[in-house]
């Protein structure tokens, strides 16, 4: 086997992602990741709680640190994280489409 027929059997071997498996999974990421933020701050408390975070309340109206902020926070995560993974997705199927012809 040649290095020219190895290279085209990896090629080959390479799969198309499936951007709306990949969207959810980045949706549930960003979701979590957001709300886990935002939990940690409350529980842990202190004077000035979230000074940094709370600035998300900027890109994303009736965010806050608080728990309903918590929970609007999950939903904006996800959102975010879902156009993003889905981005990623296409942009690496176009890709590989692009190198298996």
């Amino acid at each position: 086997m040649t290095k020219h027929d190895e290279s085209e059997e990896v090629s080959r071997a390479i799969v198309k992602i499936q951007a709306g498996v990949l969207a959810f999974v980045c949706a549930m990421i960003g979701g979590i990741g957001l709300f886990v933020m935002t939990a940690w701050l409350l529980i842990k408390g202190g004077p000035k709680v979230g000074q940094h975070l709370q600035l998300l309340g900027q890109y994303f109206p009736g965010y806050s640190v608080t728990w309903k902020g918590s929970l609007i926070g999950f939903f904006y995560g996800a959102i975010v994280g879902g156009i993003i993974g889905w981005i990623i997705g296409k942009i690496y199927n176009g890709i590989v489409g692009i190198r298996q012809h």
